[in-house]
Formats: structure tokens, C-alpha cells, sequence
């Protein structure tokens, strides 16, 4: 007898779908693009079972569309990322999120004395690991790995 496939997560009118994402790192996602402040109806489904990742998440939110700008901001938690906008049922545009070189204003440098952490300025890093992300800030060269990184919000 032939398996049947379901939907886990219900269909989405208008929006986006945010898949592969790390199951370990769904609550990551929400915070950095805000999901956790906006009105608009967010379904999500945690541990989900992924070829790719072994457990991902989902999160499929109504009638909000995201630049890029604001969807580059979960590379360092999600590189893996997939992003779907959809209108009227239908997906009208695909996205892979992909990890640049150099990655500028969206992460803290862990080193405490760095001068990034004392003067306003805009944090850069150099990508050094794009699978499991580890970046090295151009400031003061101190590396952090996907496990320390900190988002700005």
C-alpha cells in the first residue's frame, strides 16, 4: 500500500513560508526578523522530520512579504534557509537564503574589548564557514562560532 502524504502545517492564502530552518533555531528566527511583535497570523511547526537537517522547522506567516535585507538577517541561524512568497495559494517566488563573504551590522563580535562594542559602528565579519557558520570579525580577528554567535535586533 502506497504512503500517503499530509500536510503538517496548513495551506498559506498570501505570505511567506520560511522552511529548512533548524529546528534548534525556530525561536532564534522569530526574534530576529520580530515575528513575536507582528499581528498577522504566524503557523509554525518545530522538529519536523528533513532529509537535509534531521529535525527543521517552518514558519508560515499571513500577508507579510520581507525584503531581503530583513530575510539576510537570519543567515547565521538558518544558512539553510528556503524562503517561499506566496499569493493566492499559489508560490509565486523561491528564494535560497546563501551566506555571503562579509557580514555587516547584523551580528555583536563576541570579544568584549573590541572597539565594535565601545564606539557605534558597524560590526564586519568575514564568513570563514559557510556550512556550520563561523565568522572572524575585521576588527580585532576573534572567531565565533554559529554556537556564540548574537544577533542584533
Amino acid at each position: 500500500m502506497k504512503e500517503q502524504k499530509k500536510l503538517k502545517v496548513s495551506a498559506l492564502k498570501n505570505g511567506t513560508v520560511i522552511d529548512h530552518i533548524p529546528a534548534k533555531n525556530l525561536f532564534k528566527v522569530i526574534k530576529i526578523l520580530g515575528l513575536n511583535v507582528i499581528n498577522s497570523q504566524i503557523t509554525f511547526g518545530t522538529n519536523l522530520e528533513s532529509k537535509k537537517l534531521g529535525k527543521k522547522a517552518i514558519i508560515k506567516i499571513s500577508n507579510i512579504f520581507f525584503k531581503d535585507n530583513q530575510i539576510n538577517k537570519i543567515i547565521l541561524v538558518a544558512p539553510e534557509a528556503r524562503i517561499n512568497t506566496i499569493k493566492n495559494y499559489k508560490v509565486t517566488e523561491k528564494k535560497q537564503v546563501q551566506v555571503p563573504n562579509v557580514i555587516r551590522g547584523i551580528a555583536k563580535c563576541v570579544n568584549p574589548k573590541c572597539i565594535t562594542n565601545h564606539e557605534e559602528m558597524e560590526t564586519k565579519f568575514t564568513v570563514i564557514s559557510k556550512t556550520d557558520v563561523a565568522l572572524k570579525c575585521l576588527y580585532c580577528e576573534k572567531i565565533t562560532n554559529e554556537e556564540h554567535i548574537k544577533i542584533i535586533t
